[in-house]
């Protein structure tokens, strides 16, 4: 009887791990797939039951994110292509006078260039030129897959060496959040030397950047996080629990600017705290903006946010 009841409960158990790992296999492939020419995910509250229960089994579409023009700074629109081939798409804009470098910019997932047209403005008036690309997969850009950073340093290193053979020969990189993450598996794995580097809310590990999207969605981070961040790596081909920008900040030794904000909810003050300890460089700066969350840290703090970059640019 008892070996039976064991049997039984070792079947449920089974069961149940099954069923979890094809949600999350289902949840991964649509959390790196955008597409275009679909209609807007709904929010939770907008759903009929019936696509609640789908939505929680299987996951939702993403659609590729759109750029709007309305950056008013004469630019031109580029194209880069990346070592795997990717074609992406980026906005060059040259400042008045007095250039002191330019400014290569990186956005956050699901975002695209047009997420940052308010903090290019503010490079560009402070004398910078600026280079905004859309990430494969988003924006204007080739692709559906985005795998959060991982193919993504190529998407970097093809800017940096757009502005290098433009005879450029002081590149500061900045990224929000994705970006930011990106930034540093660039350093890692293209080898690429920027002179100065801002970094905005940048994860730790991708298996941290699952534990916040989930804490956004009020789903429990474990099991879900790990099964997700593994079935992600095996369908896009690399080892997710290898990619851990917190650790590639070890080979960023020129000057960085960290900034995040307290109140955020998807990267925590641990995984920033790590990333700010690991960083090789000797002339590094945390900034914490108090009143600020995982959100555009210029529009949110104007003054302090263009005080303490202007400070680090200067």
């Amino acid at each position: 009887m008892l070996a039976k009841i064991f049997k039984k409960i070792l079947y449920v158990v089974l069961g149940i791990f099954v069923l979890l790992n094809i949600m999350a296999a289902f949840h991964a492939h649509k959390f790196t797939h955008f597409y275009a020419g679909i209609p807007k995910a709904k929010k939770p509250e907008e759903m009929t039951a019936l696509e609640k229960t789908s939505a929680i089994f299987f996951g939702n579409k993403f659609a590729k994110s759109k750029v709007v023009d309305s950056f008013t700074i004469a630019h031109q629109t580029i194209n880069l292509v990346t070592a795997d081939s990717m074609q992406l798409e980026s906005w060059y804009a040259k400042a008045d006078s007095n250039i002191k470098g330019t400014v290569l910019m990186f956005h956050g997932h699901g975002s695209s260039k047009s997420g940052m047209i308010v903090e290019a403005t503010a490079f560009h008036q402070m004398g910078w030129n600026v280079l905004l690309t859309d990430f494969r997969a988003h924006g204007n850009s080739e692709g559906e897959v985005c795998t959060i950073g991982a193919n993504e340093a190529k998407d970097v290193k093809a800017a940096y060496d757009y502005a290098r053979a433009l005879g450029e020969k002081n590149i500061v990189l900045y990224g929000i959040s994705l970006g930011a993450s990106t930034i540093l598996t660039a350093v890692d794995h293209e080898g690429i030397k920027p002179e100065k580097v801002i970094l905005e809310m940048p994860f730790g590990t991708l298996v941290d950047g699952v534990k916040g999207r989930l804490r956004m969605m009020h789903v429990p981070e474990q099991p879900m996080s790990t099964l997700l961040a593994f079935w992600g790596g095996v369908e896009q081909g690399f080892w997710a629990f290898d990619h851990r920008p917190q650790d590639f900040a070890s080979k960023l030794n020129c000057p960085v600017l960290l900034q995040w904000g307290l109140n955020d909810p998807r990267v925590t003050q641990d995984e920033t705290n790590t990333i700010f300890k690991n960083l090789a460089s000797h002339d590094k700066l945390l900034m914490v903006y108090a009143r600020s969350g995982h959100q555009s840290l210029l529009k949110n703090e104007q003054a302090k946010w263009m005080s303490t970059v202007g400070s680090f640019l200067n």
